[in-house]
């Protein structure tokens, strides 16, 4: 197994995955963590009540099912243990742990600095529905530190990112944010969504709070929602009674399929990094593709970043058919392994034109206003044969 003191941390294997931070004894002898579907749990008499909110309780226990659950509080172990923090908190979905996440460091009258190519839901949170409780927002391009610098104010509490981000897959400069925020007194927190603790851990380079969709990559199999935060004890502890009272909690059997997703992440992950690198090089050298953005291609912006904090490159390309929006959607359309749906990091290939898919609102003009391009594609590789997506991409794009 990797030693999680190393640094640069050592990659992480499929032994990590499997037993990293996994009981050996568990109730009833089992070998995957127990399902417990209660939304309450007992107490013997009123003194084991006492000790248990007084803390003397002689073993580790739960009051109610908002509060925690043991199977959750199994995984959450598991994941902390993966990405090299202290503790970890799940939620009921990815925006749920980005959410409540910047909701427990930020208060009316701060503000925030957030990156400009990312997730449109969590800018949508940031710009909008944060202003309404008076805190105020700064966009700043990921790959440029110095300008991240520059729009920190005196009342600035926070600086969110993504690593890689979403769709342009543009890669933070971990090391360099983490020393910004400890320089500026203000907390840093990143979406390593698309890089995963296999790909990069950014808590090992000083991040303080690592978020992730756990219903991508992590769960990997299309069939579960759930999110995570994962970070120093103090900073999840806070995250974590500001998720009992907003109530997104992650139910047990969806913890349980993301405990059985993590067991098979590293698998995974090999695959789709190899299934990423060799689709990001067939397309950066179609005639019909304008465009890639893939941080494993020498190309990319930041593969000098990339390669020095990430062990690999993950499964989503995206690329810019030329053409313009129909030139996209009739590449998408003819795709035949890929589904169209608006997700990536499963066992399946899927594609999207986020033009279509997430901003068809929007005039192109408006979409590239914020750096949309309507000939945008995403595809997400999925575990199936490089050379059948392949195939499938040249037909399709033929």
């Amino acid at each position: 197994m990797s030693d999680p003191n190393e640094f640069p941390p050592a990659p992480l294997t499929s032994t990590d995955a499997v037993h990293a931070g996994d009981a050996r004894a568990k109730p009833y002898d089992a070998v995957p963590t127990p399902v417990v579907q209660t939304s309450t749990f007992t107490f013997e008499s009123s003194a084991a009540i006492a000790r248990f909110t007084n803390g003397e309780s002689a073993e580790e226990r739960e009051e109610y099912g908002r509060y925690g659950n043991p199977t959750v509080r199994a995984v959450e172990k598991r994941l902390a243990k993966l990405e090299g923090t202290e503790d970890a908190i799940l939620f009921s979905s990815g925006m749920a742990a980005m959410t409540t996440a910047i909701l427990a460091l930020v208060r009316g009258g701060q503000h925030i600095v957030y990156v400009r190519d990312g997730y449109r839901m969590t800018r949508e949170f940031v710009e909008g529905t944060l202003a309404r409780f008076g805190v105020s927002a700064d966009l700043a391009s990921a790959r440029d530190l110095g300008a991240i610098e520059r729009a920190i104010r005196p009342e600035t509490r926070l600086i969110v990112s993504e690593s890689p981000t979403n769709p342009y897959l543009s890669c933070v400069d971990l090391e360099g944010l983490a020393q910004l925020g400890q320089k500026k007194r203000v907390k840093t927190l990143v979406d390593a969504t698309f890089a995963t603790p296999f790909n990069c851990r950014p808590a090992a380079f000083g991040i303080d709070l690592v978020v992730h969709s756990v219903t991508k990559y992590i769960g990997g199999h299309n069939d579960v929602l759930a999110g995570a935060v994962c970070g120093r004890a103090g900073l999840v502890s806070i995250t974590r009674d500001l998720r009992g009272v907003l109530g997104s909690v992650c139910d047990p059997h969806a913890a349980s399929l993301v405990e059985r997703g993590i067991k098979t992440l590293g698998l995974r992950i090999a695959k789709q990094n190899a299934n990423g690198l060799a689709v990001a090089r067939f397309l950066s050298e179609h005639p019909r593709v304008e465009r890639v953005y893939y941080p494993g291609l020498p190309s990319h912006p930041d593969y000098a970043v990339a390669q020095r904090q990430m062990t690999g490159f993950g499964g989503v390309v995206s690329f810019v058919v030329r053409g313009g929006l129909e030139a996209g959607a009739s590449v998408v359309d003819r795709l035949r392994i890929p589904r169209i749906a608006p997700s990536f990091g499963g066992v399946e290939a899927l594609v999207e034109q986020p033009a279509v898919m997430s901003f068809y609102a929007m005039t192109s003009d408006e979409r590239a206003a914020i750096g949309i391009a309507d000939g945008l594609v995403r595809f997400s590789c999925g575990i199936e044969e490089a050379e059948d997506l392949l195939a499938d991409l040249d037909r399709a794009l033929s």
